[in-house]
């Protein structure tokens, strides 16, 4: 989330909001080495650090849909995914993925108690199985790999990052009053522009480690500005989502940044920007190496 949600819809003082920026910071640094860590690891460390991500997002989203019966519903998303993980870990993908995915779907809609809760579970399962098996696509990708997730994460952060001090200190006119109060279009414009900017950057570093690009400088900064847009989108329709049902935080999870759909809302919309490109990649016999 970015530019300026922190004050969760108010102003704040200035010594809590010097708080809350403090704990915002010292949970990123955290959960950011975590991440970069896993990420070198790859293989199983990666999926299973996702995986948990994933099931964070479906127990927050669970929550806020306040689908019934609740914790039964959760417990089946939460094996679904764990399931979905493995058949892709042991090489298991196109049509087995596909058929695991529909069989998770039939559990949900024997156990959901109404219609509306069924669609809102099927949901929150797509989200978040798009987010751990799309950047397992990623890293496992044999033209992209590790750094092609750290591209992701450079794109992803410095978006957020940017928009969130532009927008506190540039200000402006709202980019979507209705949804979230707080953000502008100059943070919106300042995110697009750091996020291209470290989109560029990253790849070229890396070409001086060996890394082959996968396409020319300007073919990489178009995609590292849709990624950028793309991420931005992602962090709004989350708040549109929490409007939606009435909560500010997907939970208090994480200090300074509520919850874990909080936190990755932003990488899950980039992370099904790079499935689709991958998916249609190999649909199109494409070669990234």
């Amino acid at each position: 989330m970015a530019d300026g949600e922190q004050s969760r819809g108010r102003a704040l003082p200035r010594s809590e909001a010097t708080s809350e920026l403090t704990a915002r910071a010292a949970s990123a640094a955290v959960l950011g080495a975590v991440t970069l860590l896993v990420t070198y690891l790859g293989g199983l460390p990666f999926a299973l650090f996702w995986l948990v991500a994933a099931i964070a997002v479906v127990i927050e989203w669970t929550t806020i849909a306040r689908v019934e019966p609740r914790v039964p519903l959760q417990v089946v998303l939460s094996l679904g995914l764990a399931l979905l993980t493995g058949a892709y870990l042991m090489g298991l993908w196109g049509g087995i993925v596909l058929a695991v995915m529909l069989v998770v779907v039939a559990a949900v809609a024997a156990v959901a108690a109404t219609r509306r809760d069924r669609l809102w579970a099927t949901a929150g399962l797509a989200c978040a199985a798009i987010l751990v098996l799309g950047l397992m696509a990623v890293r496992n990708h044999p033209g992209l790999g590790l750094a092609g997730v750290l591209w992701t994460f450079a794109v992803v952060w410095t978006t957020d990052v940017a928009a969130y001090f532009v927008g506190r200190r540039v200000g402006g006119p709202k980019l979507w009053p209705r949804v979230s109060p707080k953000k502008t279009w100059s943070g919106f414009a300042g995110g697009l522009a750091a996020g291209t900017a470290a989109g560029v950057v990253l790849p070229l570093a890396a070409s001086r480690w060996g890394v082959t690009l996968p396409a020319g400088l300007a073919g990489i900064a178009a995609v590292s500005a849709l990624a950028s847009v793309v991420g931005q989108l992602g962090d709004l329709a989350e708040s549109a989502l929490k409007r939606r049902f009435g909560v500010k935080d997907s939970s208090n999870l994480i200090p300074g940044h509520g919850g874990v759909m909080d936190r990755l809302d932003a990488l899950w919309a980039v992370a099904l920007m790079m499935g689709l490109i991958l998916a249609g990649a190999r649909l199109a016999e494409l070669d990234f190496n």
